[in-house]
């Protein structure tokens, strides 16, 4: 039976409709990005910048300031009277906002985050003893009056969910995060619900990442891993702009790497792993045996090194040791542009980055000198909340024309 040529005929349709949508999503975040990169810039500059005609810009520029993302700088480029201005746009903090959710081991960072990746405010909610359903409800509940406080007229792009672990980014569901004991938790489906916002939910690794790209070290838009040490052990890996995921995005689990001459006992059953090793809570129970905390009490381990206690210090040295050991394997397994840490000696103790990097230096194969590869987070001690608020950045940057108006309603 021959085709009906009235069905050929729509079925074509679609497919160029689907494929100028696809193209115009690209423009419309090749123009962002631009912005953000070069902003306050001039549309012929974008238009060289994104390799599109000055029309094409022009058009997309109208439609990125009507959604919120863009506006016209305050001064022109050209001086007055002499022919027509050429008037630059930047990006448009003053409209929008991301809502984030970090979810740590003991507690969850709220925190709302502008479009150039800088936290506006953060709010720490310890967790109670319940299951994950009763501690998103929770969140879910404070999040109106979190933004009405401090958003500031702001209209939110959506919430971003990060947590360590394994997180199904394409589902939105948190598989497994061993610290706080929640498995196959749908926080994307549940957090929507009960705020009416676009969620996106993703690993705060992949997260950190992505920022990086998007605002941190330039190095890292060509091959980036970060490698990230908190209570959960996780990594993240990106090339040419774009973060690896993998199947149901298993990607990045080297909690379980193991360490040469460790011994530490692992909750799987080995000893040695990563983990085991480094995270906070073995350092604040290797603290706690050592006498420096009174019970295995990282905060205040923390707080210690940060006064300058010899003690404390020098366990944050041995652990980025340890950190550089793993830190070596993977710049000559991935062979990186960049490797960055996101771990709390390398954010506040310089000497922990040093030994990080005279580790890798000793250890790794890699030509050169691998240690300049090596540096700590560009977010300082805002990582949290940018992972969480990157979540949302990110599709925002990839598809800015999407955007639906948001009206977040309360959780019950």
């Amino acid at each position: 039976m021959p085709p009906d040529p009235a069905l050929m005929a729509r079925l074509r349709r679609e497919d160029i409709s689907r494929m100028e949508d696809c193209r115009r999503t690209e423009n419309a975040s090749a123009v962002l990005q631009a912005v953000l990169d070069h902003g306050p810039v001039a549309r012929s500059t974008i238009a060289r910048l994104a390799a599109l005609s000055p029309a094409a810009v022009s058009r997309l520029s109208g439609e990125l300031i009507a959604a919120g993302l863009l506006r016209e700088a305050p001064e022109a480029g050209a001086p007055k009277g002499v022919g027509r201005p050429h008037v630059p746009v930047e990006i448009d903090t003053s409209r929008r906002v991301a809502c984030g959710l970090h979810i740590a081991a003991r507690y969850s960072t709220l925190a709302l985050v502008d479009l150039h990746g800088r936290v506006v405010a953060r709010e720490r909610l310890d967790h109670v003893p319940a299951g994950p359903e009763h501690a998103l409800q929770r969140i879910a509940r404070r999040l109106p009056g979190f933004v009405g406080e401090h958003a500031g007229g702001r209209t939110p792009l959506g919430l971003g969910v990060a947590s360590g672990g394994w997180v199904d980014r394409g589902h939105g569901v948190i598989m497994e995060n061993v610290p706080l004991g929640w498995r196959d938790v749908p926080a994307g489906d549940l957090m929507a619900a009960a705020t009416g916002l676009p969620v996106h939910v993703d690993g705060h690794s992949r997260a950190l990442a992505r920022a990086e790209q998007m605002f941190g070290d330039a190095r890292a838009r060509t091959s980036v891993v970060h490698l990230f040490v908190g209570n959960a052990v996780d990594a993240a890996f990106a090339t040419g702009g774009a973060v690896h995921h993998g199947p149901r995005s298993a990607a990045g689990l080297v909690a379980h790497l193991p360490l040469p001459d460790r011994t530490d006992p692992c909750p799987c059953g080995r000893r040695g792993c990563l983990q085991a090793a480094v995270s906070d809570r073995a350092l604040g129970l290797r603290a706690a045996r050592h006498g420096i905390v009174p019970g295995p009490a990282y905060a205040a381990l923390l707080a210690l090194a940060r006064a300058g206690d010899r003690r404390a210090v020098r366990l944050f040295r041995e652990r980025a040791r340890l950190i550089g050991a793993a830190a070596a394997l993977l710049l000559d397994l991935l062979n990186p542009e960049l490797l960055v840490v996101t771990e709390a000696g390398t954010v506040y103790l310089p000497e922990c980055l040093e030994d990080l990097r005279a580790e890798v230096r000793q250890r790794s194969a890699a030509r050169g000198d691998p240690g300049r590869s090596v540096i700590a987070t560009s977010f300082g001690g805002d990582a949290l909340p940018v992972a969480a608020g990157a979540v949302v950045l990110d599709a925002v940057y990839a598809n800015p024309l999407s955007r639906p108006g948001t009206a977040m309603r309360r959780a019950s």
